[in-house]
Formats: structure tokens, C-alpha cells, sequence
């Protein structure tokens, strides 16, 4: 009997410990905005999409990003453009704004040797590939932010990009 109730009070202490060492990323920092980007088809996603892994593409209305995709009517590029980058078996999607900065015109860039999405006004760093965008240096370690995320549906062969 003492030895039951030995383990339970060692597997609450545990759970406890657990739950209140958790930090929670805040991956809304940027504000939302409508996203509707229609790669859904073989031959749009042929085009612009992404294959390999690390393979990224920015679509941003504002600025014409790809300059020869055909935006349309029902295209929306979020805040600050949408990156669309392979991960390791599925395409991701995440707003370019970086989250301390919170500003549509204060874009991350992609550092081709490791992937990271890099923000050249505050220094912080995300992990678009495998971290789900979350923070891996700078203040949005501090401020406890990451990337906002769309998501991205199958269809017909491509893929959908929305929220």
C-alpha cells in the first residue's frame, strides 16, 4: 500500500514539474491576415512549389513575389508575404513578418546554409524547417515567439495555402 502510494505522489510530483517547466511559444504575435494562396493543381504546384527539402518560395502580392505568378483576385499573401518552404515530408507555411517586430514591412530572409529565418533588425532566428517556426535565438527567445503558420491542404495533385 505505501508503495502505491509512494508512486503515485512521485508521478504527480512529475507531472507537476512537467507541466509547470512548459513554455509556450506565442506563434500569434503577427497579426492575421487572410491567406489564400491556390497552388492546387499539378501544374501550379509544378511551377511554384516546393520539392526538396529546405526548397522555399516567397509569395508576397505587395511586391510581385514569384514576379510571374499569377496573382488573382482571390490571392492573399498574409502580412507580410508567405513563406512556403519543404519540410521533411510536407510543405510548410508561415508569415515573412518577424513576430518581435510585428511589422508588414519587417520581413525575415532565409539563411541558406541552415534554413533558419533570419530577421536583420532585432537579430532573432526561427526554424521554419523542422521547429515549426520556432524561435532558436535573439529576443524572440525572451519574448517567447515564433512564426505564424498557415496552413497547407492537398488538392488535386498541389496544394492550398490558407488560415
Amino acid at each position: 500500500m505505501k508503495k502505491t502510494k509512494f508512486y503515485t505522489s512521485l508521478m504527480a510530483g512529475i507531472l507537476l514539474a512537467l507541466c509547470g517547466s512548459c513554455d509556450h511559444i506565442d506563434n500569434k504575435a503577427v497579426p492575421s491576415m487572410l491567406v489564400h494562396i491556390d497552388l492546387g493543381n499539378y501544374a501550379m504546384w509544378n511551377a511554384y512549389g516546393v520539392s526538396g527539402m529546405g526548397e522555399y518560395r516567397i509569395f508576397d502580392r505587395d511586391n510581385h513575389l514569384p514576379a510571374n505568378f499569377p496573382f488573382t483576385i482571390n490571392t492573399y499573401t498574409g502580412y507580410g508575404g508567405v513563406l512556403l518552404m519543404m519540410g521533411m515530408d510536407a510543405p510548410m507555411a508561415y508569415d515573412m513578418s518577424c513576430p518581435v517586430e510585428a511589422s508588414p514591412t519587417i520581413r525575415l530572409s532565409i539563411n541558406p546554409d541552415n534554413f533558419e529565418a533570419v530577421c536583420s533588425r532585432c537579430g532573432s532566428r526561427y526554424n521554419p524547417l523542422t521547429g515549426l517556426g520556432g524561435p532558436v535565438a535573439g529576443v524572440a527567445i525572451n519574448n517567447k515567439v515564433g512564426m505564424r503558420q498557415y496552413h497547407v491542404y492537398p488538392s488535386n495533385g498541389g496544394y492550398v495555402i490558407a488560415n
